[in-house]
């Protein structure tokens, strides 16, 4: 009989000791690890493949990513997160700025609590080529873009699309849509360069061709790395600041690792990684730059993006 007990016990542990595969485990064990996790990435790829390679790395989840063109950064995988609002392809979605993630927010396209976050920031700054244009001789407000000594001198990324369509709505919500639409039919009528991306502008400057671009703090900063000759002009009270937003979509089929995903994005050592790769600015900033009203840029959505359609018509 002393035998028998000794048995009984020695199964007992070697059950307790499988984990989730022991009789006795099947309750208390945690729910598996999802072997991937799915993110639409407004991120630059370059930027985002290595810190996602670390959480694999780190978790054992693999991260499939769907990347946005250039051209409509952020705005494609919005759009394409909306109309999937009711059957969700994603997971999470890393957002480049502000607005379109409140926007989806708005939608019901995120979870109900804790839906995003914000960490980091990007800004956006006039940049001029050190050729043509000095720091004291340089434009040093948006108003002055419109002077006709910047006719065809000025590169702009195409205003529908991005942070330059995030950050004129911004600048109509805060100046009001009649000086507001003034200052872009002035602007437009300004010959500038309409530009497919906010490198595009960039390279367009460091090439001569543009005097003055506006544009974001992490082009300039790859521009500056490629040794063109261009400067970024100090953040003015025009500047919008523009930080990364992560999101966990609602319906998501991966909600555990989302979560796990989420976590290490906003984590301190990652927007170090993203400021030391020029995808992310240090905290500091300049005191009087837009505050946004977002209630009131979301509100007049439809109407800003309709006239910036027809005010910048290419």
């Amino acid at each position: 009989m002393k035998t028998l007990f000794i048995l009984w016990g020695m199964a007992v542990l070697y059950l307790l000791s499988q984990g989730q595969r022991g009789f006795f485990a099947v309750s208390a064990d945690e729910p598996k690890r999802d072997s991937y996790v799915v993110l639409y990435c407004a991120q630059d790829e370059f930027l985002a493949e290595p810190l996602l390679k670390e959480f694999t790395h780190r978790t054992g989840c693999e991260v499939r990513t769907v990347y946005d063109s250039e051209a409509v950064k952020t705005v494609g995988l919005a759009n394409r997160l909306l109309a999937e609002r009711g059957h969700p392809g994603a997971d999470v979605f890393w957002g480049n700025e502000e607005f379109r993630t409140r926007w989806l927010a708005s939608n019901g396209v995120f979870v109900a609590s804790n839906g995003w976050s914000a960490f980091g920031k990007r800004s956006r700054r006039l940049v001029i080529n050190t050729n043509r244009l000095s720091a004291t001789t340089a434009p040093k407000s948006l108003a002055a873009l419109t002077n006709a000594v910047w006719r065809g001198k000025v590169s702009i990324a195409y205003p529908s699309f991005g942070t330059t369509s995030t950050h004129l709505m911004v600048l109509r919500a805060e100046w009001g849509p009649e000086r507001w639409t003034e200052w872009c039919r002035a602007l437009a009528s300004n010959a500038p360069f309409l530009e497919e991306g906010n490198s595009e502008v960039v390279a367009r400057v460091g090439r001569g061709q543009a005097w003055i671009g506006l544009t974001d703090s992490d082009d300039i900063a790859a521009g500056c790395k490629e040794g063109l000759p261009i400067l970024a002009l100090p953040q003015e009270p025009w500047s919008l600041d523009m930080p990364n937003t992560v999101a966990i979509v609602r319906g998501a089929r991966h909600p555990r690792m989302a979560e796990e995903l989420r976590q290490f994005l906003i984590s301190p050592p990652v927007q170090q990684q993203l400021i030391e790769a020029g995808g992310l600015e240090a905290l500091q900033t300049h005191p009087d730059v837009l505050r946004p009203n977002w209630e009131r840029v979301l509100s007049d959505f439809t109407v800003a993006s309709d006239q910036l359609e027809k005010l910048f018509r290419r």
